[in-house]
């Protein structure tokens, strides 16, 4: 018998789906999907992800049996499933989506490689989200992106289109978390997985919350229903970027002659979105071109810089969310229960852990990579890097957690909301409350130190002597002599999008409720 298999990764739907496309043209089809033990032991994985993937997973069954097929689950590692399956029946193509994951994914996918050549089995891989395997250049990124996301969104499969192969493949159940190794919490409010519950935030944002996105994505209060809140389906692939660009486009296409209040306002908000859209791929494609920025500094000048300075108190701190400064504090109490807080705010948490602190951003992003139930690798271990300052090629970036709080939250509702301690500080201490004189802290039952944490160092000259330390370096000659081989592989090319318009395309290979 002869059949292929579909190797389900990142890219769980059934929608502008390649291999799965392909697959259904060749004829008979196995669907596959592999839980694999050593790629949740390890330490970015958490119990929440695995718990979204069941979720995304249950949703993917049920929309290939529609289709005429079955989901396969097998538990192993991913060499030896193949092997098993194909002593059983042997198959002479495997066909999946390219992935740019982890360093673990990345050695698992060279294995899977060496045993397809071993046994002449064809591995064919499509690409996804815009990022291009094997970039010769920078120079020619942004047009190939564009040329994909315009092109056509694959024709969804119809009923009975794919035909099953009819392997006896035994049944496993599947592994519960502490199999797995994978810690107990689980945010209570984090949002549910699935391709179904993934759409109906699409069109829910399109077509009502994006009116907030300008003026309310860097609020921690608005940027809940502000957001897109697209990221965790679009890391698990039950969307694909292009179909969420290409319905963006649609959407303020229709809303630009509409005569309705605020259309112009949300046609800047989805405008605006879709560069960030853009910029998802631009990072991850930095990962792609360069896997080892996951564990060391993307600027090797930059080495030695916190590495023998960790401070496990102070990390300690910062995970227990128990750093003195609220706004700080209530970020990582919401994450606790949500599993996601916005951007501004995750690049708070990451420049107060670089700078007032001084941790080295891998432990740090590790911790993070396992709050956040959106973990993108590609974006995840960039944006890190960037905030800590060990790129060498942005400008520092330090957030002043008191600074963000009067801004972004000056009466205090948001740290009232996730830290109950603070409901009783009076509103004229509420943003630096270790500044509250004893008597204030006895009248309102509220002890600096005790109730609610003191401040781990002076913000202000911890984050002076930081700045200092990493400004003194880039000052190096032989530091700012290395800044130019890393923008010419991992910079932005905006500045050279009239040449790029001349390349020739590339080929064409719910969470039921927002508000917290």
């Amino acid at each position: 018998m002869t059949y292929s298999v579909v190797w389900f990764k990142r890219d769980l739907r059934v929608h502008d789906h390649a291999p799965l496309l392909q697959a259904a043209r060749r004829g008979p089809v196995l669907c596959l999907y592999v839980v694999e033990p050593s790629l949740w032991a390890q330490p970015d994985c958490a119990l929440q992800h695995y718990l979204f993937l069941e979720e995304s997973l249950r949703d993917l069954a049920r929309q290939l049996r529609h289709c005429g097929a079955e989901l396969q689950i097998a538990v192993g590692e991913m060499t030896q499933v193949l092997g098993r399956l194909h002593a059983l029946a042997p198959f002479e193509t495997l066909l999946s989506h390219e992935e740019t994951g982890n360093g673990h994914t990345f050695a698992r996918d060279r294995a899977v490689a060496r045993w397809c050549r071993e046994q002449g089995v064809a591995w064919q891989e499509w690409p996804q989200h815009g990022v291009v395997r094997r970039l010769s250049s920078r120079d020619l990124w942004s047009a190939r992106w564009q040329a994909h996301m315009q092109a056509p969104c694959l024709p969804a499969l119809l009923p009975g289109s794919l035909r099953g192969c009819g392997l006896p493949w035994p049944a496993q159940a599947w592994p519960a978390a502490d199999e797995l190794g994978l810690a107990a919490h689980d945010p209570p409010r984090r949002q549910r997985g699935g391709r179904t519950p993934g759409g109906q935030v699409l069109q829910d944002f399109l077509g009502e919350r994006s009116r907030q996105y300008r003026g309310g994505i860097s609020s921690p209060l608005m940027a809940p229903t502000a957001c897109s809140r697209l990221s965790p389906y679009l890391a698990l692939g039950s969307l694909s970027m292009r179909e969420v660009v290409q319905a963006t486009k649609h959407r303020i296409a229709e809303i630009s002659d509409a005569a309705v209040p605020d259309s112009a306002w949300q046609r800047q908000g989805l405008t605006a979105f879709l560069s960030r859209l853009h910029w998802h791929c631009h990072f991850i494609q930095k990962l792609e071109s360069e896997p080892a920025l996951e564990f060391r500094n993307l600027h090797r000048g930059y080495d030695g810089l916190r590495e023998s300075e960790w401070s496990e108190a102070h990390f300690a701190a910062l995970v227990a969310g128990r750093t003195g400064w609220p706004m700080v504090d209530a970020c990582v109490a919401m994450l606790r229960e949500t599993g996601w807080i916005n951007f501004r705010m995750r690049a708070m948490l990451v420049s107060v852990a670089a700078y007032p602190l001084w941790l080295h951003w891998r432990p740090v992003g590790l911790w993070l990579a396992r709050q956040f139930l959106d973990y993108e690798p590609g974006i995840h271990w960039s944006q890190m890097q960037m905030q800590a300052g060990t790129t060498g090629i942005n400008t520092t970036r330090v957030y002043n957690p008191v600074k963000q709080a009067q801004d972004h939250d000056p009466k205090g509702r948001f740290v009232r909301r996730w830290l109950p301690a603070l409901r009783r500080v009076p509103d004229a201490w509420l943003l630096q409350p270790w500044r509250m004189p004893a008597d204030v802290q006895a009248r309102c039952g509220v002890r600096v130190g005790q109730e609610i944490p003191a401040p781990l160092v002076e913000l202000d000259v911890a984050t002076r002597e930081a700045k200092a330390r990493v400004h003194a370096l880039r000052a190096q000659a032989e530091v700012r002599a290395a800044k130019a081989a890393i923008v010419d592989k991992h910079g932005s090319r905006l500045a050279r999008s009239t040449r790029e318009q001349r390349l020739p395309p590339a080929p064409d290979p719910r969470q039921q409720s927002l508000d917290f």
